[in-house]
């Protein structure tokens, strides 16, 4: 946990510059009587003067008193601060944004490391995280399927709202069959850039009857790449698993018009060393850090432990890069209520049995251990 506490302390610094050089913006434009007032900035009346008027004196005594006033959540004891700080950062340092579907805070650019170590999952626990949801919808992805109403049978509703027939609508997708969710995530894993047939969800490919001869069967076009298979097959193989070019995507830009909603965590990497440590990075471009981000962590930490079980391998680290880490406006008091709690520890999990095939894994082959949490925080999802 060295290299996280010392990573902390130089964003710390950085933190406090950045605040400096805030404040004086601050006061630059409010000396302006033209100008418009910021609803991003907190006023502070104390550091009023601005830098022509503070001598080089107040102005360290200025950055000092900074440094005092930021207390930062994060502690090594346990990997869960890293994601409180997050929260804390962007409620505090954050930029206002107008986006897509409404009002963030936003920063770009952090990183997470997670031990996967002797069976842990982290599995936030200052709220409680539906973790079954999460499982489900990953086993979806992991069988290549695009169809919401697969979900819907197991009382999973999270895309809901990106496969309704009027958001479908408004992406221009009018002739996709409601509850679809086109070529997104799983179907990429799956059939990496095969044609999708809107109407069913499945590749073009598949709605050959049996006994059909299709002489373009074996085209890329029609029958795509098997992303995951191919790094099941080489985690399997000793010769190949610790191959550096272990990486499955779910960003394919020749598809993405397809798509009711772009991918969000894009890629993922594979690595194996000291013989049989398996880990996972994960590239995602944009985090809803109260909704999404709990799901994301839970998801490929699980996906980690399966291929690890599932290859003869042990689990050992989830690795989360973060590109525009944001929080809604409407999450912001559910964040505040979040960064009052403290973490408990986090479960671990064990997987039963060895499928022969990875898409027949099932819920009940996972078994949860010691999960507790802090009461549900509620938040409405922006779709």
């Amino acid at each position: 946990m060295e290299h996280i506490a010392e990573n902390y302390a130089r964003g710390l610094c950085e933190i406090i510059l950045k605040e400096e050089e805030r404040k004086n913006f601050k006061i630059s434009i409010n000396n302006n009587d033209d100008a418009e007032s910021n609803e991003c900035d907190v006023s502070n009346d104390e550091y009023s003067k601005t830098g022509s008027e503070q001598t080089i004196s107040e102005r360290f005594a200025t950055l000092s008193k900074l440094s005092q006033n930021i207390q930062p959540t994060y502690r090594t004891d346990h990997e869960e601060y890293q994601y409180l700080d997050l929260l804390k950062d962007i409620l505090d340092n954050g930029t206002c944004e107008e986006g897509r579907n409404g009002r963030t805070k936003s920063v770009f650019g952090r990183s997470m490391r997670f031990s996967l170590k002797d069976g842990t999952i982290p599995i936030l626990t200052t709220k409680k995280t539906a973790w079954k949801t999460c499982l489900k919808e990953l086993l979806w992805f992991i069988r290549g399927e695009t169809d919401n109403k697969l979900l819907k049978s197991q009382g999973v509703h999270i895309w809901d709202g990106n496969s309704s027939r009027e958001f479908l609508d408004s992406c221009g997708l009018k002739l996709m069959t409601e509850d679809l969710i086109g070529p997104n995530y799983g179907y990429q894993w799956r059939y990496f850039n095969a044609t999708y047939n809107c109407m069913t969800g499945k590749r073009i490919l598949d709605n050959d009857k049996p006994g059909d001869h299709n002489i373009f069967a074996n085209s890329v076009h029609l029958k795509g790449v098997d992303q995951l298979q191919q790094i099941i097959d080489a985690l399997k193989d000793p010769n190949q698993r610790t191959s550096r070019r272990l990486v499955m995507s779910a960003w394919n830009p020749v598809q993405l018009a397809e798509m009711s909603l772009n991918p969000c965590h894009v890629l993922c990497q594979f690595n194996v060393h000291d013989g049989n440590k398996l880990s996972c990075s994960m590239y995602q471009r944009s985090v809803d850090c109260l909704l999404g981000a709990c799901f994301n962590i839970a998801s490929y930490s699980f996906m980690t432990h399966l291929l690890a079980k599932h290859c003869g391998l042990e689990a050992h680290e989830f690795v989360y890069f973060m590109g525009n880490c944001h929080i809604y406006e409407d999450h912001v008091e559910g964040a505040k209520l979040q960064l009052t709690r403290e973490p408990i520890e986090f479960p671990t999990v064990s997987i039963k049995s060895i499928r022969e095939n990875i898409n027949d894994y099932q819920v009940s082959d996972f078994e949860l251990d010691n999960y507790k949490s802090h009461d549900t925080i509620k938040f409405q999802m922006v779709a």
